[in-house]
């Protein structure tokens, strides 16, 4: 209904300009008539009417926007005053009454121009600031080219009036030439000038000036001093100029849905083109024919404008390059960005003629660690150089990006499946090498995604979103590459879900802990659990932590899950301890975790909010942590140290680095990593080892604990060597705490005598 009584009141507000166009019909027909061309009084009459009825038009839409626009109350005027003019000259031809010239109608006319011209300068003086000095240029060159063209066509009038400038009639009908000189040279001006905001049928209004002027200098050049054309060619012609006008000031009082705006794009550059090259002509023209002096001053200056707006877009030109160049770069690497690959990729994919191709991508492992642990600035200079050490070791015809953060891309031309390994094992490789910064060997690892084009797409998204997965898929099973399959394509929609249902099972406590008893092997007795964290997944049951904790730490959760997993081991402990089974949990910590300056503090509240001794919790580190950041394992490992909390390392012989730490470093306990304990029955080497090492501890007063005991045999010969601890599927599997206590009792009963 509203949109009903909007578009009525539209088609109702326009009938003064349905009126003017229809006046405007009718002299036309009149005047094509046989006989119609000629000043009788009916064709007078006629054009009069023509006149008024844009004076209507006028102030129909001046009363529209409430008086209150400056351009269109001043063209109103204008307007106005033509007609005003025209009514005199047509009441004075009807009465009989020759006009002299000049006359008062004179006053209306070139009032007119004055008047159209304040109008457009009232147009674009609230919008000057707003418009760059290369768009001013632009309207300049062009208004002053128009004028120089004019001034050689008004070459004739100048000259007469510069010989008799006495008359008042030769100063009056010079002042009409000069007149459409500034009004044609504000128009093209404008019309050059881009960024103006011009209103609706901003043409038009071009388009009426330009006719008025083109009128008047058809006038002069016929006779200066001719004072009646009504009924004539030249007098249909300023009608038809009026009647634009107004129609341009009815447009300018109507909203639009999109601000008009003059010339864009090529056209924007053609006004000022062509008033260059008409200024050359004019010069040229000079050297051959007399010419004003005006004009080629105008011509000269048009030349050096334009000159001086060719150095401003060269700049310009040089400006957007670099600009462009920085778009498409990474500000840190200095390697294509991701825009660089998006804008490229697709390109070298359409003009690949039968060869393969690879989009490799590569994302670093655990690159969050280091600038937690060593800040970002130090995490920025490893990107430098991860970029520097990739492009050193790839062909000059291959792309590679940085996509952000501590992912790269790697586009390779003419590469099948066996190249785009073979390359993905080259950078392996070569970042395998330690990168040396603030005086720490960091080790960098990655995983590469590949996606094969055109067996697994053309299209760049479609590439990029299978290498993902493919990349995703090697991180989960620490392959170090993989070749995208069709098998994989839901991995990426899995892990998106698993990573929502993660934040779930966080929230709403579906996490478990099930511990593994570690057995005293001098006494047989349990004083100690690992606690193990699993995953009660109310659809796809209990999960251990291989299926979801990488995941963990690529989304950042790791501190929350410590978090959880410290709450619950010490609750247990606290249990165990009201029952008077005290015990010690010890809890595996991630090096993500251990990059928290505050964690020691948090730990150590926690035990003592469940009035726990500090020997209730043992820590788990890594000697990956241990070697990544030597100052801060000692500064957070000493805290935790000072407060009782006893630590071990994990999986230890497992590492590359050396053993000061045991030295330098808080340590307690040695746990022996499975894959020394379980050959010791059928390997002398594997056996001699595991002794050796269990003496190292005992000579640096650490205790030792073996993992993965497997059978009486490996049992007895750790109790043979002299081992501390341990702990096995032989002894027991990770089991849930009332499971364990009725292992324990068990156990305990076994041990009694008969």
């Amino acid at each position: 209904m509203q949109s009903t009584m909007r578009v009525a009141r539209r088609s109702g507000d326009a009938w003064p300009l349905w009126a003017l166009w229809a006046a405007l019909g009718v002299f036309t027909v009149g005047f094509l008539l046989p006989g119609g061309e000629g000043s009788s009084p009916a064709q007078g009459w006629l054009s009069l009417l023509c006149d008024w009825v844009p004076v209507a038009v006028c102030w129909v839409a001046a009363s529209r926007v409430g008086f209150r626009s400056l351009q269109v109350m001043l063209a109103a005027t204008a307007v106005t005053v033509f007609a005003l003019a025209d009514s005199y000259t047509v009441a004075a031809t009807a009465t009989g009454m020759e006009l002299p010239f000049p006359s008062a109608a004179d006053v209306g006319y070139l009032l007119f121009y004055l008047l159209m011209l304040a109008a457009l300068l009232a147009l674009v003086r609230s919008q000057l600031r707003g418009l760059a000095s290369s768009v001013l240029l632009d309207s300049a060159v062009g208004a002053l080219g128009a004028a120089a063209v004019l001034a050689v066509l008004l070459s004739p009038i100048l000259d007469s009036a510069a010989g008799d400038s006495s008359s008042v009639a030769t100063v009056v009908g010079v002042a009409y030439p000069l007149l459409d000189l500034a009004l044609v040279a504000a128009a093209v001006g404008v019309a050059a000038a881009p960024g103006l905001r011009l209103g609706r049928r901003w043409v038009l209004l071009i388009c009426g000036l330009l006719i008025f002027a083109a009128s008047d200098v058809t006038l002069a050049l016929m006779d200066l001093g001719s004072a009646s054309v009504a009924g004539t060619a030249l007098n249909a012609a300023w009608t038809l100029g009026l009647a634009f006008v107004a129609t341009w000031v009815d447009g300018a009082t109507r909203p639009a849905p999109v601000a008009s705006r003059g010339l864009k794009g090529v056209w924007g550059l053609l006004v000022p083109a062509a008033a260059t090259a008409a200024a050359l002509g004019v010069l040229i023209l000079g050297t051959q024919l007399p010419v004003s002096a005006l004009a080629v001053a105008l011509a000269g200056a048009t030349l050096v404008l334009a000159v001086v707006r060719t150095q401003l877009a060269f700049r310009q030109l040089v400006k957007m390059a670099d600009l462009r160049r920085q778009a498409l770069t990474d500000d840190l690497t200095g390697l294509p960005n991701r825009r660089s690959l998006y804008a490229d990729v697709p390109e070298r994919l359409a003009a690949r003629q039968d060869g393969p191709s690879a989009l490799l991508l590569l994302d670093l492992d655990r690159f969050k660690e280091v600038n937690d642990s060593l800040g970002h600035d130090v995490g920025d200079r490893l990107l430098v150089q991860v970029g520097v050490r990739l492009s050193a070791h790839l062909r000059g015809r291959d792309l590679l990006a940085r996509l952000g953060g501590d992912e790269f891309a790697v586009f390779l031309d003419n590469a099948g499946r066996d190249q785009a390994v073979a390359v993905a094992l080259k950078l392996r490789a070569a970042l395998a090498e330690s990168f040396t910064l603030e005086g720490i060997a960091l080790q960098v690892d990655v995983s590469i995604g590949i996606a094969l084009s055109p067996d697994q797409g053309d299209d760049l998204k479609v590439l990029l979103r299978k290498a993902d997965m493919a990349m995703y898929k090697a991180k989960a099973a620490r392959s170090g590459h993989h070749v995208y399959m069709s098998v994989d394509n839901s991995h990426g929609d899995d892990r998106l879900r698993t990573l929502e249902e993660l934040r779930i099972a966080l929230r709403d406590d579906q996490l478990v802990l099930h511990y593994q008893p570690k057995i005293d092997l001098t006494t047989g007795i349990v004083n100690g659990v690992e606690a193990l964290v699993r995953w009660k997944h109310p659809a796809r049951g209990l999960l251990y932590p291989e299926a979801f904790l990488v995941l963990v730490e690529e989304a950042g959760l790791m501190h929350w899950m410590t978090e959880v997993v410290l709450e619950k081991a010490l609750d247990q402990a606290a249990v165990w301890a009201a029952d008077g089974r005290p015990m010690t949990v010890a809890v595996n910590l991630s090096a993500s975790s251990l990059v928290d300056a505050d964690l020691p503090q948090r730990v150590i509240g926690m035990i003592a909010a469940r009035r726990l001794p500090s020997s209730a919790l043992m820590l788990e580190i890594t000697e990956e942590f241990l070697m990544a950041d030597r100052e801060r394992a000692r500064a957070i490992l000493t805290e935790l140290s000072a407060g009782g909390i006893r630590l071990a390392v994990d999986d230890f012989g497992t590492g590359y680095s050396s053993l000061a730490y045991l030295r330098d470093l808080p340590i307690d306990e040695l746990k022996l990593d499975r894959s020394f304990v379980i050959p010791m029955g059928d390997d002398l080497r594997a056996a001699a080892l595991v002794s050796s090492t269990i003496h190292l501890a005992h000579s640096l007063g650490l205790r030792m604990v073996a993992e993965g005991v497997e059978d009486a045999d490996a049992y007895d010969a750790l109790v043979q060597q002299g081992c501390d601890h341990a702990q096995g599927y032989f002894l027991s599997k990770a089991l849930p705490a009332e499971v364990l206590d009725e292992w324990m009792e068990h156990r305990r009963l076994e041990s009694l005598p008969v």
